[in-house]
């Protein structure tokens, strides 16, 4: 192999795609200081159960990140409770952002009560205060 021949093991769609997945989840995890090993565990768990979905059903590495992020809320719920909190609500029971949509390319984060687009997934960082709708 010579140098022209590019890479051995080039990184592949539904590779790039997991990759992308787990950096968005991650980041708004960081984002919202929940990053801790076990639900970066949590992360991973998901990653390696949508790579079987994706390798069954190719047209849906688009939408793998949503999955990914519902996976782990999902996750959260059950050990620890609503994840991520909604900033844009002050008043009434706390509740958790929700991945709009839920099976679809360009996942948000969105405040259902309030019926507003928070953040884009990976953004919730960079969402102090909300979106527009």
């Amino acid at each position: 192999m010579t140098p022209s021949d590019g890479p051995a093991n080039p990184i592949t769609p539904l590779e790039q795609a997991l990759h992308a997945a787990r950096a968005l989840v991650l980041a708004d995890l960081a984002a919202r200081e929940v990053a801790e090993a076990d639900v970066v565990s949590m992360v991973e768990e998901s990653v390696v159960q949508r790579r079987w979905w994706v390798e069954q059903w190719p047209d849906g590495a688009d939408f793998v990140a949503g999955l990914v992020a519902q996976d782990v809320q999902d996750a959260l719920l059950e050990k620890y409770g609503r994840w991520p909190l909604c900033p844009v609500c002050g008043s009434g029971d706390p509740h958790a952002l929700e991945v709009e949509p839920e099976l679809g390319p360009d996942p948000q984060w969105v405040c259902h009560k309030a019926g507003v687009r928070v953040a884009a997934l990976g953004g919730l960082g960079a969402a102090g205060g909300i979106a527009s709708s």
